[in-house]
C-alpha cells in the first residue's frame, strides 16, 4: 500500500514538472533547487554582463523548471545569438552556452553600417577588434548569401577582399586589398572566378589592375 502511495505521489510530481508553465519573473522563490548563480559560456562579442543582467529575475528559480522555451525571447533578442544551450548544474547553477552569429561583411546602407553574417543576417555593427578589417558590401544585400556561398564553393581567398559590390543588373564586382578589380558577368560568373584564380599567382598579371569578364568567354585586362 505505502510502495503504491509513493508510486503516485512520484508520478504527480512528474506531471507537475512537466507540465506547469510558471511565471519566472515573478518574485516568488523556490525551496526546491534554487538558482544561486548563472554562467554564461563561448562569448566573442557579447557582454556576459549585460546577458546575466537580463536573466537576473532566475536567481532563486527553480532549477527544473528552466528549459530552452522560457528564456528564449530574452537570450535571443541579442543580435549576435545564432543559438544557445542550457546545461543545469544541479543543485543551484545554471550555465548557458552560447553560439554567436558570425559577421563575415560590413554592409553600408544609406550611410549606415551593419554586419551582415554568411547567411545574409543582418546584425547590429559595433566596435569590435575581431571585426574590424572585414570586407565592406555596397548595394542590394539579398543575393549576397547565394553569391558568397559561391566563393568559398571555388575557394576563393575572402581575406583577400576589401570590398563586394553589387550592380541592379545583376552582377558583381570584387575589390580586392591589393586594389585589383575583378568586374565578374551576370551570367557564369563561377567560371570567371575560376580562371581569376589560375591567373592571379603569375607574374606576368601582376601589372595589371582590372580583370574584366563581363563580356561572355572575353577577358579585358587593365
Amino acid at each position: 500500500m505505502i510502495k503504491s502511495i509513493n508510486l503516485i505521489s512520484l508520478f504527480l510530481l512528474f506531471i507537475i514538472l512537466t507540465t506547469y508553465a510558471p511565471n519566472f519573473k515573478t518574485k516568488k522563490e523556490s525551496i526546491i533547487f534554487p538558482i544561486k548563480s548563472i554562467e554564461i559560456e563561448n562569448t566573442k562579442v557579447l557582454k556576459k554582463q549585460r546577458l546575466i543582467f537580463v536573466l537576473e529575475y532566475l536567481i532563486g528559480k527553480n532549477l527544473l523548471l528552466v528549459n530552452q522555451n522560457s528564456i528564449k525571447s530574452d537570450v535571443m533578442n541579442f543580435d549576435f545569438v545564432q543559438s544557445f544551450k542550457i546545461k543545469k548544474i544541479f543543485p543551484s547553477s545554471i550555465k548557458i552556452i552560447i553560439k554567436e552569429k558570425k559577421p563575415v561583411a560590413i554592409y553600408i546602407f544609406e550611410k549606415n553600417k551593419y554586419f551582415i553574417s554568411e547567411k545574409g543576417d543582418l546584425i547590429k555593427y559595433i566596435e569590435n577588434e575581431n571585426y574590424r578589417n572585414l570586407p565592406l558590401l555596397f548595394g542590394k544585400k539579398d543575393y549576397f548569401k547565394s553569391f558568397y556561398t559561391k566563393l568559398k564553393s571555388v575557394t576563393f581567398p575572402i581575406y583577400e577582399i576589401a570590398s563586394f559590390n553589387y550592380f541592379e543588373i545583376d552582377r558583381w564586382d570584387i575589390i580586392l586589398k591589393n586594389k585589383k578589380t575583378i568586374k565578374l558577368p551576370n551570367k557564369n560568373y563561377i567560371q570567371a572566378l575560376d580562371n581569376f584564380l589560375d591567373l592571379k599567382s603569375k607574374k606576368s598579371f601582376e601589372k595589371y589592375t582590372i580583370f574584366d569578364y563581363r563580356i561572355s568567354n572575353q577577358l579585358i585586362l587593365k
